[in-house]
């Protein structure tokens, strides 16, 4: 089966590059299709979309553009069409996978061109900022895939080929190779950690099977969170199991550790039903290159790895955790349930452990009470969240909604 790639760049600078690109895509099979970003100048040849469709597009124009005397205002105009343009083909069917070039004015476009695209679409972006701090981890779609445009800042060269044809066959491949989800069995998505800090999911996966559906677990830790979010949002989950919640405290705490600012907001958003539990909400995470802030100095601390390591929070910063917890669920559009299992959070807090706090953690519980409102329901376990009566309690919970209907068992 012929794919089609959709290559976006700025034909007036980067023509050779992209034309190469184009080249390569289809000496391996694929089909091409183009779209023009440039603002001042135009490309060698005409694109099957040209920068005066892109702007337009996007409810503007090139005059538009050229006019604000800005380049990044002129930028921001064509990623707006571009972004626009791209939901619109791969909507129609007319393109099976997304790659562009940019340096940092081609990146921030691209970054908006992969968001309007659903997971299952390759988006290849080819970069000289590829993987820079600079990003923020908001901008990532999911399942963007990135390589840097090595030597490619101006013109061909054997380096920066290296880069380009890694990339077209990549994107080619990914078209031909992926399978798009979709379930036959409605699909609970489940938030966790690795089994050593959070051990629910190896409690839960099979029980959940024998109900009839399938699971997909999201390790949440950035990334993780925001393809979980995603897919939330856009319907994909008969419920949630969203008991991972550390990217929620580290949001709150500052950290980069997080998935953007629209966690624990979209199956809400969508009318999905969720049971939530405040799993990890105890820590703050850091990346493990850094040091740890003064502030958490006197606090008890857990190297996972030389990736992330933890600090725990103090009874206070739960207690804000619980409330930004609390205030997102609010708007919810079905059913939320809320456990709270009494005797910690995560494996590592419990006696012995390197955050075991009882006070802390009576200061989260205590909060909780304070905090859920119905209609969201709220219950709290006399258990840890590693044990098995918390598995059985969110069992419990879902079975009632398959039950009285608020959840479906079967497609």
């Amino acid at each position: 089966m012929t794919k089609t790639i959709l290559v976006i760049g700025t034909y007036d600078t980067k023509d050779e590059e992209l034309l190469y690109v184009a080249d390569r895509i289809e000496a391996m099979g694929g089909k091409v299709v183009s779209m023009d970003v440039s603002v001042l100048g135009d490309p060698s040849k005409p694109t099957h979309w040209s920068k005066h469709q892109v702007a337009e597009t996007g409810g503007s124009s090139i005059m538009a553009a050229i006019d604000s005397g800005d380049e990044n205002v002129a930028m921001q105009i064509m990623a707006r069409g571009a972004a626009l343009l791209t939901a619109q083909l791969h909507a129609e069917g007319k393109m099976d996978g997304m790659i562009v070039l940019g340096g940092t004015m081609g990146t921030d476009l691209a970054l908006d061109c992969a968001q309007a695209l659903p997971m299952g679409v390759p988006k290849y972006v080819v970069s000289t900022v590829s993987f820079s701090p600079i990003i923020p981890t908001e901008r990532l779609s999911p399942d963007i895939q990135m390589i840097l445009w090595a030597g490619g800042l101006y013109g061909l060269n054997p380096i920066c080929k290296s880069s380009l044809s890694q990339a077209a066959g990549a994107v080619l491949g990914a078209a031909m190779a992926v399978e798009k989800p979709v379930s036959t069995r409605p699909v609970i998505g489940m938030t966790s950690l690795g089994s050593s800090c959070l051990k629910y999911m190896k409690l839960l996966r099979d029980p959940l099977h024998a109900r009839g559906f399938d699971v997909a677990v999201f390790h949440a830790t950035g990334m993780g969170g925001m393809a979980f979010e995603a897919l939330a949002r856009q319907g994909q989950f008969a419920a949630v199991m969203d008991f991972s919640l550390q990217e929620l405290s580290n949001l709150v705490g500052g950290s980069v550790v997080h998935s953007g600012a629209d966690r624990l907001t979209g199956a809400g958003a969508n009318g999905t039903p969720q049971i939530v539990a405040a799993g990890c909400a105890d820590l703050i995470d850091f990346a493990g290159w850094q040091d740890i802030p003064a502030q958490y100095d006197d606090r008890p601390f857990h190297a996972h790895n030389r990736l992330i390591k933890s600090a725990a929070l103090s009874g206070e910063e739960r207690r804000g955790v619980v409330r930004e917890m609390a205030a997102r669920l609010e708007g919810a559009k079905a059913a939320v349930h809320v456990l709270m299992p009494i005797h910690g959070v995560e494996e590592w807090d419990k006696e012995g452990g390197p955050a075991h706090d009882p006070e802390a953690l009576a200061a989260m519980v205590d909060e909780m009470g304070k905090s859920v409102k119905a209609p969201t329901e709220l219950s709290l376990l006399d258990c840890h969240i590693n044990d098995q009566a918390f598995a059985d309690a969110a069992l419990a919970v879902l079975d009632g909604w398959i039950v009285d209907g608020t959840v479906t068992a079967t497609l």
